[in-house]
């Protein structure tokens, strides 16, 4: 009974150290798992902050179907660098609309970004891989999020809950 024990603690231990490496990776793996989003207004006039919302709005509602589509952080890469045409004249379009006449651009690289709280989730400064929208001259304050895993291209309904391994085989013994 005692190695019976002995086993499954071990057994326990090996699969909840996994799951955790998995699940919670440290800082420095955290980094190339993430594509972020970085939209810059033109400069922190109250206009331009005004419209970089509104750009962000429709950028978001564009992205989002194609955001669904990703399964890992590079397929999320592929996906928007394929479309970064369409983003700016997404971006273009609601610019004119409001009567700006300065334009955007959008690329895909890697970027420093400090730390960043996203509810529970926490992203550590760093260099990471990011979608950067440009308005006009990109100089003023931003707004940015996480493109892959889609943290702000939801629907809002979905809801996420945790698991944790360890209690799981515990419970499937207690029966």
């Amino acid at each position: 009974m005692k190695k019976i024990m002995a086993v499954l603690v071990i057994l326990i231990a090996v699969v909840g150290t996994v799951f955790l490496v998995k699940n919670f990776p440290s800082s420095a793996q955290a980094e190339t798992d993430y594509l972020r989003i970085h939209v810059r207004a033109n400069s922190n006039s109250q206009t331009d902050q005004n419209i970089k919302y509104k750009v962000k709005d429709e950028v978001v509602r564009f992205i989002t179907p194609y955001a669904a589509q990703c399964t890992d952080k590079e397929k999320a890469m592929e996906i928007i660098s394929g479309i970064l045409p369409e983003i700016e004249k997404v971006c273009d379009r609601v610019l004119r609309e409001n009567g700006f006449t300065y334009q955007s651009r959008a690329s895909v690289r890697a970027e420093e970004f400090p730390t960043r709280v996203y509810g529970d989730l926490t992203l550590e400064n760093g260099l990471y891989d990011a979608l950067i929208i440009e308005l006009g001259s990109g100089k003023g304050d931003n707004w940015w999020c996480v493109i892959y895993p889609p943290l702000c291209f939801t629907s809002g309904s979905a809801s996420v809950q945790y698991r944790s391994a360890i209690m799981d085989i515990i419970n499937k013994f207690r029966k």
